[in-house]
């Protein structure tokens, strides 16, 4: 009956571009099928995963209209990577078939519906039958945070996709490089926490005072060990490579920060290596991962990191000049925090360059009395904020124009926006 079924289907079908394979059996895909539209979600009967589409529909409107259609990878762009069951090879993609107007497209409302799943998809990855380490590795994972890096690293995804295979679909295994960028950044906050002994974070009491610094160390190397696992099962070397990498530089961004250079003519240089590998190396690497694992080429891979790598920079640029201007209840943490914990960031190192009896409050790292009210206006007196301003434009500007080499697309649209946001920011 199914073999008969699927013979007059071939019969009726128009002329074949590729072939693809329905359980065992072979069906032809219309020559009009395209991957610049739309793409809509439809149900998948294997029952673990929407899977999309952008092109005309195959199958009649019957049973068999709703199953998985796998495809020997090489045959056609990939859309969706099939992921469970007994069509997880790897050699294979998932292909669903339906039609939707490119340009009514949101990429951002799209990025912004998988991250409202993010929390909970961490939360049940660092699910544990030890109670303590439970609660406390979920305590920042509460959907309060801004989700700037996963943000990022779906964009940038699905901008890629669309640049490299004309898909809008962002993979699976796209959407857990997100979510390691999150697991990540948010165990070194709680590492950060215990070794700047915090009183708040994201509005909130500081982990730390919460739960103790021996909980907190707990919780957060066991968050870096669910990454681990989960960096493990995409089964991609240089994948686990550039992840791995992530995890090397932040503890060497921290020895840095927790040293200083005696040469005021090399502090800059000290502090903007610092910057890359305290912040933007999470950006850049994860950005990349997401491409590597879509499948695009090396040169589009280089974009996607040159782009992480200078909105990071930009990024933590912005949060240095924050930390003077905005308010305790706008940034959710105490304002001249890191005055108070004795580290010179941009607008105190240009500062430096008009009152240089700043350098020795930086060497001494503004320990004496009155040092981190001295070193806040001098600040203000000179031209420290604007000229960090001024750096981070240029960042932000590199950023772009490596974004700008992608084909335009509302996923690029979406990018670009984001690090004028990024900019702006006053959190």
């Amino acid at each position: 009956m199914a073999a008969r079924f699927f013979t007059r289907l071939k019969s009726l079908a128009p002329q074949p571009k590729y072939c693809q394979k329905v359980r065992s059996t072979y069906i032809t895909v219309p020559t009009k099928s395209s991957c610049d539209s739309r793409i809509t979600p439809i149900s998948c009967a294997c029952g673990h995963l929407r899977y999309f589409s952008a092109g005309k529909r195959v199958f009649p409107s019957r049973s068999a209209s709703r199953r998985c259609v796998v495809e020997k990878r090489g045959c056609i762009r990939p859309v969706r990577c099939c992921t469970y069951g007994a069509n997880s090879d790897r050699n294979n993609r998932c292909y669903s078939t339906s039609i939707g107007s490119k340009e009514s497209y949101d990429a951002e409302a799209n990025v912004k519906l998988r991250l409202s799943g993010l929390c909970g998809r961490i939360k049940h990855e660092l699910n544990t039958s030890v109670e303590t380490l439970q609660r406390v590795s979920h305590y920042y994972f509460d959907g309060k945070g801004k989700y700037i890096r996963p943000r990022i690293v779906l964009l940038m995804a699905a901008a890629t996709n669309y640049h490299s295979h004309r898909s809008r679909v962002i993979l699976h295994d796209q959407e857990t490089a997100a979510m390691i960028s999150e697991m990540i950044h948010t165990a070194s906050l709680i590492h950060d926490d215990v070794i700047d002994r915090a009183d708040t974070r994201r509005g909130k009491v500081a982990i730390n005072l919460m739960y103790g610094d021996k909980n907190c160390i707990l919780a957060g190397d066991y968050i870096l060990s669910r990454v681990s696992l989960a960096i493990a099962r995409f089964g991609n070397v240089e994948a686990v490579k550039l992840l791995a990498e992530i995890v090397d530089e932040l503890v060497r961004g921290e020895f840095m920060q927790l040293g200083s250079k005696e040469n005021p003519d090399e502090r800059f240089t000290h502090y903007l290596k610092k910057t890359y590998k305290k912040t933007a190396s999470l950006i850049a690497c994860c950005c990349k991962t997401a491409v590597l694992l879509g499948d695009s080429p090396p040169d589009i891979q280089d974009i996607a990191f040159q782009y992480g790598r200078n909105v990071g920079i930009a990024f933590q640029l912005v949060d240095d000049v924050l930390d003077f201007v905005s308010s305790k209840q706008e940034m959710g943490k105490a304002t001249a925090a890191d005055l108070k914990l004795g580290l010179a960031t941009a607008p105190v190192l240009f500062a430096c360059e008009k009152f240089p009896d700043l350098n020795s409050l930086v060497m001494r790292r503004f320990k004496e009395p009155g040092d981190v009210e001295q070193a806040f206006d001098a600040v203000y007196q000179s031209d420290g904020i604007s000229r960090t301003y001024d750096l981070a434009n240029q960042y932000a500007k590199e950023a772009l124009r490596q974004v700008n080499k992608l084909d335009s697309s509302p996923e690029r649209q979406a990018i670009i926006n984001i690090t004028h946001k990024i900019l702006n920011r006053r959190n």
